[in-house]
């Protein structure tokens, strides 16, 4: 450890506890993970914060924060500097390295789990208003955000054809990466009523051709900006080009779904606003 870090380190350590009495003092708060962002804002603690990950872009006035890296690509240096007595981080942070020596300086390091679904995305919200010492506001936006998920999803009842739905990561030299289960993508899917044609693998993976035609999708679902061709006046060329995805229904109905990243695979309190967005897209001209 440098010397820059070990005099950190010390200085951050004073009074540094785990006790609730200092979990509720907490008044530098750190960032990491879009959802955790966003939570914060929501339950209006954001005076608090000191500085948010690069993947936190939502609500823009987040950007105004220092930037204290990557979520996967963390170093001691970025996350000291700005001297923060809680660091709240999604869970898929990293490097472990890294993370080990940020959390044995004596900072309230909370790891906020990744759990792709509704208890996932309560619990969230639940764990980060109690680190926060704000309880009530976190019952208060854990009602609403379960209400505006049951509102979005209520009209999905009726639906009996669940549209296949093939999420698309990245295509690159022509080789399609996807998502199988047990990832957000596999979660935001179905909590809009399709399926995800890809189940025989967990996380994400790249797939031969032979499985994307054996796959035939109704529904391409990727993020803004991914998969897209130079010329945005034709943004689907790519797709339409692509000796596999070209065979697909999806393709050749034109149904290439495309939603902010954050707001489709954050799970945090715009999952109703994402999984309304995504039904609509999936079955508008079906739902009453």
């Amino acid at each position: 450890m440098t010397s820059f870090l070990v005099a950190a380190a010390a200085t951050l350590a004073v009074g540094a506890s785990t006790a609730n009495s200092e979990q509720l003092r907490a008044q530098r708060v750190l960032a990491i993970g879009g959802a955790v962002t966003e939570i914060v804002y929501a339950l209006g603690e954001q005076d608090r914060l000191v500085g948010r990950d690069s993947t936190s872009t939502y609500p823009l006035e987040a950007a105004d924060l220092p930037d204290v890296g990557y979520i996967r690509a963390l170093s001691p240096e970025g996350v000291l500097s700005v001297k923060p007595d809680l660091v709240l981080a999604r869970e898929n942070n990293g490097p472990p390295e890294a993370v080990e020596v940020l959390k044995s300086t004596g900072i309230r390091w909370v790891d906020v789990p990744d759990d792709f679904t509704l208890d996932g995305v309560d619990e969230n919200i639940a764990i980060i208003a109690a680190e926060l010492g704000v309880p009530e506001k976190g019952n208060a936006l854990r009602t609403k955000v379960a209400a505006d998920i049951a509102r979005a999803r209520k009209r999905l009842a009726a639906i009996d054809d669940r549209q296949k739905v093939m999420f698309v990561l990245t295509v690159e030299d022509d080789k399609i990466n996807t998502s199988g289960t047990g990832t957000a993508a596999n979660g935001i899917i179905e909590l809009a009523g399709g399926t995800n044609v890809i189940a025989d693998f967990a996380g994400y993976k790249q797939i031969s051709d032979e499985a994307v035609i054996e796959a035939a999708p109704d529904i391409i679902l990727m993020m803004n900006g991914r998969g897209e061709a130079a010329d945005h006046a034709a943004p689907n060329a790519l797709l339409e080009a692509h000796p596999a995805l070209s065979t697909t229904p999806a393709v050749k109905n034109g149904r290439i779904i495309r939603m902010d990243g954050l707001l489709l695979l954050g799970f945090g309190p715009r999952t109703g606003e994402a999984v309304s967005q995504l039904a609509q897209a999936f079955y508008g001209h079906e739902q009453h």
